[in-house]
């Protein structure tokens, strides 16, 4: 089971997400917060591997929290895809950013992906975040380069593939080799990039000049 944490001021909201989570069969729900500080707080005591944050919340919002929280996967939610508040998530290394406006099974994909180790974008999020990775200075690119420089020819294959959005099960048919062969190709390609998620790879390979 994924232990998840749900943060959300809004208890009738806080509800509903809990009822389509549990609904998943492979989540269970064993927290509830009602704002940043409260939910840091629970996410220790009950050792989740997920944490679902309103980035909205009193106290301390989502992405504050976020910060302090170095154990669960975090899944940051949102009415709507402030710029900013994107490119604060991408940066602190959040596994997912999920609108409010999402259906249930995509709340659920965004959960179970974050447990996996793999990010996850509500498409119109995933379009902001393209449009903040369009090559911004030499110096960026000239950083890209010598950072993937680091990577083998295969290494630099997948993440191509990762940077289509593709998961591990698809790379691995892409490539012939087996999932957890590719995971861990993943996991060798994120530290060597100094990346925290498949997100921030993603978007270093896009500052390359030559990503094209």
């Amino acid at each position: 089971m994924i232990k998840t944490l749900i943060a959300d001021d809004e208890p009738l909201i806080a509800a509903g997400i809990r009822t389509v989570l549990e609904s998943a069969g492979d989540i269970e729900v064993v927290a509830v917060a009602r704002d940043g500080r409260e939910a840091v707080q629970a996410a220790r005591r009950h050792h989740v591997d997920v944490a679902l944050l309103d980035i909205s919340m009193p106290v301390m919002d989502g992405l504050a929290a976020a910060a302090e929280l170095t154990g669960p996967r975090v899944v940051l939610l949102t009415a709507f895809g402030n710029e900013d508040n994107v490119r604060r998530a991408v940066r602190q290394g959040v596994s997912g950013f999920v609108l409010k406006a999402c259906t249930p099974e995509e709340l659920i994909r965004a959960v179970r992906a974050a447990h996996a180790g793999q990010a996850y974008l509500s498409p119109a999020v995933a379009r902001q975040v393209l449009d903040m990775a369009a090559p911004g200075g030499d110096e960026r690119g000239r950083d890209a380069v010598r950072r993937l420089a680091t990577l083998t020819a295969r290494e630099t294959d997948i993440l191509a593939l990762v940077a289509q959005g593709l998961s591990n099960a698809q790379v691995a048919r892409r490539v012939h080799m087996t999932e957890a062969s590719v995971k861990t190709y993943v996991s060798r390609i994120l530290a060597k990039l100094n990346c925290t998620n498949r997100v921030q790879a993603a978007l270093l390979l896009r500052n390359a000049p030559f990503s094209n």
